[in-house]
C-alpha cells in the first residue's frame, strides 16, 4: 500500500471533524511536515478561523514520532483532548494503518492527591494534622467544596481538577493537591499505586501525542529534571504567550506570610537551635518588608540583604536537620516533613537567589491590598534560556493568530532567542516564518476607527472625552460592546459613567465568573461586556453580539512596571530601541489580539474603535497598525457611527 499524502490526510481530518478546508491550512501543514521532517524550526502565523489545530496536528501524527503540543488556555487543551484529537486519530487510522495514542499531561498541583484527601492536609498550627472535612463547617463554601471533593473522588477517573464542574476555590484544592515538591513519592506513598499524577505520566510515556501547558513546558526546561517524555517534535500553539508563561514559572516570591508557614511547619520537627534561627530571621525580615515601597530595586539595600542572608543560612540549617531527625510522634511524619522541606527549600533557594545578584535578575519590592510587601525576582530576558533548552534537540514549531508584529517576525523571534530569520551560524538555531494568512476578508468584513480628535490619554486622570465617545459609539451599535480597558479602574469607570446614561446591560468583569459573563454577553445582543488583560485574549463571540470592540487606550506596559522597565533599560545599554522592543511588541501583541476578538466567523462585521489618537498620530502608530488586521481604515468618527449603525440595522433586520 502507498503511503498517503499530506493533502488526503488533511482531507480526511477536515472532513471529520466537520470543517471546511483552507488554502491557509494546507499551506501550514505543508510548512510543519516539511520543518518536521528536516528537523528545522517554524513561527507560523495563522489567522483566526484558519483551522491551525489540523494544521499542525496531522503533519505531526503522520510523521509518526512523539510530539509534545503544548497551549496556554484550558480552552485550546480541552479542544484538542476531547474533540481534534479524538475525531482525527479515527479518520487517519484507516489511511495510516496505526492508531496513534494521545494523553493530557499537566503539573503535579493539578491532580488530586489521595494522600491529602484520605490522611489530611499538614496543619500550620500547634495541633498537627487535621480533618479538614470535620474542621471546615459543611455549611461553610469550603466545607461543601471538601465535600464535593471527596465524591468526586470516588468517580473521577482523571483526578484532573479541570474535569471537575462545577469548580471548587483556591483554598478548596489547595487542602486535597501538592506540589512537586511537597509529594511523597509514589514507593513511599500508600497511594502511589493509585495515584492520579502518576497514572497521568505514565499515560504520557506512553502517547504518541502529549498535550500539555506552557508552565510544564517551562518547568521541563528550567529545572533540569524532565517531566515531559522525551520527544522528537515540539508544537508550541498560542505561542505569543510563551515568553510571559516561562518568565512566570522562572520567578521567585518571598513575603512574611510564606516565611511564617515555612517557621510553623520546621519548628515542630527540627531541633530547638536550628527552630529559633528561623524564628529569627523570619522575624528579623518582617520588619524590613513593613518598610517596603513598591518599585524596583537596582541594588538590593543593605537592611533587605542582611535579613535575606540571615533567611538564607537559618533555612539551609533547616534542610539539614529536616534531613536527619526523626520523631515519631509527629503523626503521618513523612508527608508533615515533606511539606516543612519543600516551605523551607523554596524560601532558602530564592533568598540565595536574591543575595547573590545576578546582573540577568530584576529585583523589586510590590505591595498587595491583602497579602501585603512582597520582594520578587525574575529573568531580565527568558531568550537564552529558550534559545538553550527550547530548539537544541528537536525539532519546533510555534504558531498563533499574532506573531508577525510590524510587519516581520523577528520582533518575537528575538524574544524567543532567535537571530533574526536568515541568519547564518554554527549554534544559531535556523527558522523560517509563514504567515498563512486568514480566510477572513478583513478589509470588507471591519472597520479600524482610530479617535483621532480626542486627547492624548495622561497616566491618571478621568477621560471626559473618551467617555462622551464610547457612549456615543455604544448607541450607534445597539450595545453589542467587547470594551477592552488598560487598567481595572478604568473599566470600572466606564461601566459605571454608560450605566448612568443608558439603559443597554453593561457587564463588569470580575462581577461574575469569566465563563458566565461571556455566556450572557453572547446570549443577549444589546448587552456591553467591560473589563481588562483576559477579555483580550480569552472571548471568541461570533455572531451579531460582538460588533463592536473598543479600546480605550494603548496598552503600553505601565511606566512603573520593574521588570519591564528594566528589560527596556537593558536594550537601551545594549545599543537598541528600548521602547520598541519592549514597550511597543508589548502594546503590539496585545492590541493584535484585542482586535482579533471581533471577526471570528465568515459572516461577522464591525469596529474596532481605537481612543488614543497616538495610534494615528505618533511615530510608533504605523508599526502599531501594521500588526492589526488589515481592516479598513478610518479616523472619521462619523463614518464610525454610521458604519456601526448601519451593521445594528441588518442585525435586527435578521435576526
Amino acid at each position: 500500500m502507498t503511503k498517503p499524502s499530506l493533502p488526503e490526510l488533511l482531507h480526511a481530518a477536515v472532513t471529520a471533524v466537520g470543517g471546511t478546508e483552507r488554502p491557509g491550512q494546507v499551506s501550514m501543514a505543508e510548512a510543519v511536515a516539511e520543518a518536521v521532517d528536516d528537523n528545522a524550526h517554524l513561527l507560523v502565523q495563522a489567522g483566526t478561523g484558519t483551522g491551525k489545530s489540523l494544521g499542525y496536528l496531522v503533519p505531526a501524527l503522520a510523521h509518526g514520532e512523539r510530539v509534545v503540543v503544548a497551549t496556554a488556555t484550558l480552552a485550546l487543551q480541552r479542544q484538542l483532548v476531547e474533540r481534534d484529537l479524538p475525531r482525527t486519530v479515527d479518520a487517519l487510522h484507516p489511511l495510516l494503518r496505526r492508531r496513534p495514542q494521545f494523553a493530557m499531561l499537566k503539573g503535579r498541583s493539578n491532580y488530586l492527591c489521595l494522600h491529602r484527601l484520605h490522611e489530611g492536609a499538614p496543619q500550620d498550627e500547634e495541633e498537627g494534622l487535621f480533618d479538614q472535612f470535620e474542621a471546615a463547617a459543611p455549611s461553610s463554601k469550603l466545607g461543601q467544596d471538601l465535600l464535593r471533593l471527596r465524591d468526586w473522588s470516588d468517580e473521577t477517573e482523571t483526578g484532573d481538577r479541570d474535569d471537575m464542574t462545577p469548580g471548587v476555590s483556591d483554598r478548596a484544592w489547595s487542602q486535597i493537591s501538592v506540589s512537586s515538591r511537597e509529594c511523597l513519592g509514589a514507593t513511599k506513598c500508600a497511594y502511589g499505586a493509585e495515584c492520579f499524577a502518576e497514572a497521568a505520566r505514565e499515560r504520557a510515556k506512553l502517547a504518541d501525542v502529549v498535550v500539555t501547558n506552557h508552565a510544564l513546558l517551562a518547568i521541563d526546561a528550567i529545572e533540569g529534571a524532565p517531566v515531559l517524555p522525551k520527544h522528537e517534535v515540539l508544537i508550541v500553539d498560542e505561542a505569543h504567550e510563551l515568553v510571559s508563561r516561562v518568565t512566570g514559572v522562572a520567578t521567585g516570591e518571598l513575603n512574611p506570610g510564606q516565611v511564617n508557614r515555612a517557621v510553623r511547619r520546621a519548628a515542630k520537627l527540627v531541633n530547638e537551635k536550628a527552630a529559633d534561627a528561623l524564628m529569627t530571621a523570619s522575624e528579623g525580615f518582617e520588619r524590613v518588608m513593613e518598610l517596603a515601597l513598591p518599585g524596583r530595586l537596582e541594588e538590593v539595600p543593605e537592611d533587605l540583604g542582611y535579613a535575606l542572608t540571615a533567611l538564607r543560612d537559618a533555612a539551609r540549617t533547616v534542610i539539614t536537620a529536616l534531613g536527619g531527625t526523626r520523631d515519631k510522634s509527629v503523626q503521618d511524619e513523612d508527608a508533615v516533613r515533606k511539606q516543612a522541606m519543600a516551605s523551607v527549600e523554596s524560601i532558602h533557594s530564592v533568598a540565595e537567589r536574591i543575595t547573590q545578584g545576578s546582573e540577568y535578575d530584576v529585583v523589586w519590592y510590590e505591595r498587595h491590598d491583602r497579602f501585603g510587601a512582597s520582594v520578587r525576582v525574575a529573568p531580565l530576558s527568558v531568550s537564552g534560556l529558550l534559545r538553550e533548552k527550547l530548539f537544541a534537540d528537536r525539532s519546533v514549531v510555534l504558531t498563533s493568530a499574532t506573531l508577525k508584529l510590524g510587519g516581520d517576525f523577528n520582533g518575537v523571534g528575538a524574544s524567543l532567542g532567535l537571530a533574526p530569520e536568515g541568519t547564518a551560524g554554527d549554534d544559531i538555531p535556523q527558522w523560517k516564518g509563514l504567515d498563512v494568512g486568514s480566510p477572513f476578508d478583513y478589509p470588507r468584513q471591519g472597520i479600524l476607527y482610530v479617535a483621532r480628535h480626542l486627547a492624548t490619554p495622561g497616566r491618571e486622570g478621568s477621560r471626559t472625552d473618551m467617555l462622551d465617545e464610547l457612549a456615543e459609539l455604544v448607541e450607534a451599535a445597539g450595545g453589542r460592546t467587547l470594551g477592552l480597558f488598560s487598567s481595572m479602574r478604568a473599566a470600572q469607570a466606564a461601566a459605571e459613567e454608560l450605566r448612568g446614561r443608558q439603559d443597554k446591560p453593561i457587564l463588569l468583569q470580575g462581577e461574575e465568573t469569566l465563563g458566565e459573563l461571556i455566556k450572557n454577553f453572547a446570549a443577549d445582543p444589546e448587552t456591553c461586556l467591560f473589563g481588562t488583560l483576559s477579555l483580550w485574549q480569552g472571548v471568541d463571540v461570533p455572531g451579531p453580539s460582538c460588533q463592536l470592540v473598543v479600546m480605550d487606550r494603548i496598552p503600553f506596559p505601565r511606566p512603573d512596571d520593574p521588570l519591564m522597565s528594566a528589560r527596556q533599560k537593558a536594550v537601551e545599554e545594549a545599543g537598541g530601541n528600548g521602547f520598541m522592543a519592549v514597550a511597543a511588541t508589548h502594546a503590539a501583541l496585545l492590541m493584535a489580539q484585542g482586535a482579533g476578538r471581533l471577526v471570528r466567523a465568515m459572516g461577522d462585521k464591525g469596529v474596532v474603535a481605537v481612543l488614543d489618537p497616538r495610534l494615528a498620530n505618533a511615530r510608533y502608530g504605523s508599526y502599531l497598525r501594521a500588526s492589526l488586521p488589515d481592516f479598513w481604515y478610518t479616523t472619521d468618527r462619523n463614518q464610525a457611527r454610521r458604519s456601526l449603525a448601519a451593521i445594528d440595522g441588518a442585525a435586527k433586520a435578521a435576526s
